[in-house]
């Protein structure tokens, strides 16, 4: 498969800095569209009630459907970040967290502040758009 092109134009702001890209490009081919990964586990435990350890689960969750598409980091088009706490604090622990989760890959990506997510416990909410192989 085509690898996906990353941009950053100098016309633009360095998103490069920041661990992501201001467009992706894929090749031809399939999208897969991952709906938004929160912190509720298969096993229906209980939401975790910080936002490190929702952080946690959400890229668990993550994992999961990267692995179900047979699909690595690098293949991640782009990703959308709900957080029902817009903070600089809030920003710099997910970011770091799905910084470490991407392994280097550096998708497009948005963030997002929410008044609420689809239950009151839930701090996060992370979808992605996927180039799937084959």
């Amino acid at each position: 498969m085509d690898p996906l092109t990353r941009m950053n134009p100098p016309t633009l702001p360095d998103a490069g800095r920041a661990g992501y890209s201001q467009i992706s490009v894929a090749p031809p081919g399939r999208l897969a569209f991952v709906s938004g990964q929160v912190a509720w586990r298969r096993d229906g435990g209980a939401v975790p009630g910080t936002l490190a350890e929702q952080t946690r689960v959400v890229i668990e969750n993550l994992g999961h459907a990267l692995a179900a598409l047979e699909a690595g980091p690098e293949q991640i088009v782009q990703m959308r970040a709900y957080t029902t706490d817009l903070s600089p604090e809030t920003l710099e622990l997910v970011m770091t967290r799905l910084g470490a989760f991407l392994a280097g890959a550096r998708p497009s990506l948005t963030g997002v502040g929410v008044r609420s997510l689809a239950a009151p416990d839930l701090l996060l909410e992370v979808e992605m758009v996927v180039s799937v192989p084959g």
